[in-house]
């Protein structure tokens, strides 16, 4: 085993090396998981009325949100949280400002029972690179 390793360290150093230039890509490339890239959840909200749930602070949900976007920041998620649709079997798109704390917010959303929440990949941040309308608090 050991004489495999040292007559063939090329190509495991190779595969190491390729493995993590992928890991590094991913996390580059919108950082925040998601499922959902911004056109994707556009079609989400329009052809099966997804709700669009912004898990920013308030201040962060003030400055700039996707237009018609609840604010419910991450840690107020729970059972019964007034923002929350009541029928459990409705889309959810997930949004931050980065796309950070969604894939966190999805988590406890498909605890809760709501398993067609989803993230946007890249948060607002990618919302904005598509031209897609934000709102701003007045």
């Amino acid at each position: 085993m050991m004489s495999y390793i040292t007559q063939n360290w090329y190509w495991i150093a190779a595969a190491l090396g390729s493995g993590g230039a992928l890991l590094w890509l991913q996390l580059q490339s919108g950082g925040g998981g998601g499922d959902l890239g911004a056109q994707e959840a556009v079609l989400l909200i329009n052809r099966e009325k997804a709700t669009v749930i912004d898990v920013s602070d308030a201040a962060d949900f003030a400055a700039a949100h996707v237009r018609n976007a609840r604010n419910l920041p991450l840690d107020t998620l729970a059972e019964g949280v007034k923002g929350l649709p009541a029928n459990k079997q409705l889309p959810i798109v997930v949004v931050d400002a980065t796309g950070a704390r969604a894939s966190k917010a999805v988590a406890k959303l498909k605890a809760l029972g709501y398993d067609k929440a989803q993230g946007l990949r890249g948060g607002l941040k990618a919302w904005r690179e598509a031209n897609l309308p934000i709102d701003k608090a007045d």
